[in-house]
């Protein structure tokens, strides 16, 4: 038998008081007549030599009263017989589970992480195999179970205390999704590696994490959570709690920067239980504000969006900090001007760029300079040698007939994977359409439009007109075509039919060649021909065929830690310095891209090209408020929750709670009080009976 509550078990010691009470001896209730004993004191009852116990069976059922009563008192009851504090299996599986995230940098965190993890280790027992992962956004493996069992059993905490203390926390995001599917897998791998002797012990993952709200659990969406496997919660609680974040969220793209304007933007935000609201953002040199900083004020739990201006003429500034918060590692950002980037538009044509009635006019002023891009148009006449410098041009436009050695130069653009568009401006293009095609002839009439004709049956579905499918954007109806040229689309092997004219002869048709891709217009876009060029679709349609010619690639102003960041393409080495000072080579020919591991400017040199880039936290980062722990437990993990205990408590509450069922259910002691009831009962009427028995009368001296 066991109790609960044994401490109550040390009530029983007052059945000392029943013995002591029948040992004294009391004064007779009888009283015989004397003489007057008005001169003598009376005698208090004592115990002395002569005292004997009296009332053997009153004694016995008083003490049992006690003894029930303080038996019910410790909550009796009966264990299982294979309920054990021992272990008699093999031993457990455990993945400890470190965060090094870059909200772990904060104030006392890593100092608690390690001494919790060192305290895990030092709990396994010799028969428990341990592995040691750390993550961020990614997984790292510091210790394997294979690394844990091949060492002696008192040298494996050692071993994997030593590899905690090599490293750090890092600057990237947290991944703890990512990561308890990871600990999982590996302790469902560890089960199956070994097919003669699987393990089967207890299989636990021990999560060590200050658990920030910024941590993304995506990857736990559509994972089943191993059965049988425990997850044991360490939280770490930072010493100041409280956190302002800085991030970008925007820069203007105008084509000039005016004095006032704001050239970037940020956002400030403050933590729910923030003490601070007062903050200060402004450009940097990397140690202190450049020019007059800006004062705002953020509430608790709001935010701030702050823009700023170009910071002073000949003030090296390419940083934006804010000062202010209690916690420093998220209060800078790397920010540098995007450069634009140049595309070349190679157009074969025999009009000039002046001529009004021409397209090219149209076409020159088709795309607008920005800071993000410069989009160059060549015109070239149809005899005119093509450059290997226009050779790189990932668009080609002909709205000439070309000769023979041109067509066959452009067919080999076009075979090596570019964009053509040809424009039928006249039937004598169809001849330079038969050769890309490789074709002897293509008949390309001119089609009888009584008044105008409109396009119809536009794919939208296409990537060319997906811009356009939005109702409020899918209206061609303004667009009138005064000539076209009507082509057979059964003349074009594998053509597909873009739009049509609303005569049902096709506009607009996509031919593949090669590894590259034909367009053909069946009409022109000058003034002669339509409105195309007028239109408020002529710029978007150009810019998306631009697009997917791969002439426009999103350029990404910014990048995060973690993020693998393509360099300029270059036969020579590369040498890269970090924001830290450290610096690397790569070599030539080797895979021009580099993982951005620390938050700031890199610099890549190579030869002559110099190529930098900017690299901040990631936002979630800045949500250091705790995430609560019933959001792992609506995904279906089984939370234990450690509460700064070791495994050993936490195993030891767990027995508790166990024991505690077992006594609910058996309930021993309303029999123990039932039990004592009765004997009260029996006590009662038998004190009663012995009180109303006759005594010998006795002289009280």
């Amino acid at each position: 038998m066991s109790f609960l509550t044994p401490l109550f078990l040390i009530g029983a010691l007052a059945v000392a008081l029943p013995v002591i009470f029948h040992l004294i001896r009391q004064t007779s209730k009888e009283q015989t007549e004397f003489s007057s004993l008005m001169f003598l004191l009376p005698v208090p009852p004592r115990v002395t030599r002569r005292s004997r116990l009296e009332h053997i069976l009153l004694l016995l059922l008083r003490a049992a009263v006690l003894c029930l009563l303080a038996l019910a008192f410790a909550r009796p009851f009966l264990p299982k017989a294979a309920t054990t504090d021992l272990p008699t299996g093999p031993g457990k599986r455990i993945v400890v589970l470190v965060d090094t995230s870059a909200s772990m940098r904060r104030d006392g965190l890593w100092t608690d992480a390690r001494a919790k993890a060192d305290a895990v280790l030092r709990a396994a027992a010799p028969e428990d195999t341990v592995a040691l992962f750390t993550f961020d956004r990614e997984v790292r493996r510091l210790v394997t179970f294979e690394q844990w069992t091949s060492s002696a059993a008192g040298q494996r905490a050692a071993l994997a205390s030593d590899a905690l203390k090599k490293t750090s926390p890092g600057w990237s995001g947290t991944q703890l999704g990512q990561a308890l599917v990871a600990a999982a897998s590996a302790l469902e791998d560890a089960r199956t590696d070994n097919a003669q002797q699987p393990a089967r012990g207890p299989r636990q993952v021990v999560l060590i994490s200050d658990l920030a709200e910024g941590s993304r659990l995506d990857a736990l969406q559509a994972y089943e959570w191993s059965k049988g496997t425990e997850l044991i919660v360490e939280p770490l609680k930072a010493r100041k709690p409280t956190n302002a974040g800085l991030q970008l969220i925007a820069d203007t793209d105008e084509n000039e920067k005016k004095p006032g304007e704001a050239l970037a933007r940020v956002r400030v935000s403050n933590s729910a239980d923030a003490k601070r609201e007062q903050f200060q953002v402004g450009w940097s040199d990397g140690r202190d504000f450049v020019g007059k900083a800006q004062d705002i004020y953020v509430p608790p739990g709001q935010s701030r969006v702050v823009p700023l201006t170009a910071p002073p003429m000949g003030a090296v500034a390419e940083r934006v900090i804010l000062r202010g918060d209690e916690e420093a590692f998220d209060n800078s950002l790397a920010l540098i001007p995007p450069e634009a980037a140049r595309v070349n538009v190679l157009y074969l044509g025999g009009e000039t760029a002046t001529d009004t009635a021409e397209p090219l006019y149209f076409l020159q002023r088709a795309f607008p300079a920005t800071r993000r891009q410069i989009v160059q148009v060549l015109p070239r006449t149809p005899a005119a040698q093509i450059l290997p410098a226009d050779a790189v041009a990932p668009l080609v436009i002909v709205t000439d007939a070309l000769p023979d050695e041109r067509t066959a130069a452009v067919r080999r653009l076009l075979t090596d994977g570019k964009t053509v568009l040809l424009s039928l401006k006249n039937r004598n293009v169809a001849r330079t359409l038969a050769g890309l095609l490789d074709k002897e002839s293509i008949s390309a009439d001119e089609a009888k439009v009584p008044s105008y004709a409109l396009l119809a049956e536009i794919d939208f579905q296409h990537p060319l007109f997906a811009p356009f499918a939005d109702p409020r954007f899918s209206d061609f109806t303004k667009i009138h075509f005064w000539k076209y040229r009507r082509l057979d689309a059964a003349q074009l092997p594998g053509a597909r039919a873009l739009a049509k004219f609303d005569t049902g002869d096709p506009a607009l048709l996509q031919v593949p060649v090669g590894k590259g891709t034909l367009y053909v217009l069946a009409s022109g876009w000058q003034p002669a021909d339509s409105q195309f060029a007028l239109s408020s679709k002529f710029l978007p349609l150009l810019f998306s065929l631009l697009e997917q010619a791969g002439g426009i690639r999103p350029q990404i102003t910014q990048h995060t830690v973690g993020d693998t960041v393509p360099l300029a393409a270059t036969n020579a080495a590369v040498r890269i310095t970090k924001p830290d000072g450290t610096s690397l080579t790569l070599g030539a020919g080797t895979a021009a891209v580099i993982q951005a591991d620390q938050p700031g400017i890199f610099t890549a040199v190579s030869g002559t090209v110099t190529q930098r880039f900017a690299v901040n936290l990631d936002p979630a980062e800045s949500k250091t408020a705790p995430l609560p722990v019933e959001e792992l437990e609506h995904l279906g993990l089984p939370v234990t929750r450690a509460d700064g205990k070791t495994p050993v408590q936490v195993a030891e509450s767990k027995r508790q709670l166990a024991n505690a069922e077992l006594e609910g259910r058996q309930k021993l002691w309303r029999w123990l009080i039932a039990g004592a009831l009765l004997f009260v009962t029996m006590e009662t009427l038998l004190a009663g009976w012995l009180a109303k028995r006759p005594e010998q009368p006795t002289v009280t001296a």
